[in-house]
């Protein structure tokens, strides 16, 4: 069974760094491609940044040049570099990762930026 675990959240100061790690279990990580969303409280759900399998990144406009996605196939897993965080970044992130029939979440982490 294809499973999804994120870790890496946690409280830092405004301007500091953060980086997310998204493993999925299985032989077939290579074929997902992969996202990480944000959901502040009394907020949607909104996409922050994705890979595809063959490593294409897209970012939403309130975090390009300060995140990076990434993946390596080596080890199943996704990483989301967060760079010069701001108090607006706070929020729980989850991990998606679809391919064929598989649409998985992950449990979330939460960030926390603290002005």
């Amino acid at each position: 069974q294809v499973q999804l675990v994120e870790s890496g959240g946690g409280l830092v100061q405004a301007g500091g760094s953060l980086r997310l790690s998204c493993v999925v279990s299985g032989s077939t990580f290579s074929r997902f491609a992969v996202g990480w969303y944000r959901q502040a409280p009394g907020k949607q759900r909104d996409v922050v940044a994705t890979i595809s399998s063959g490593g294409l990144t897209d970012y939403s406009d309130s975090v390009k040049g300060r995140f990076t996605i990434s993946r390596d196939n080596t080890k199943n897993t996704v990483y989301l570099q967060m760079n010069s965080l701001r108090p607006e970044d706070t929020a729980v992130y989850y991990c998606n990762a679809r391919w064929m029939r598989y649409d998985l979440w992950g449990q979330g982490t939460q960030v926390t930026v603290s002005s």
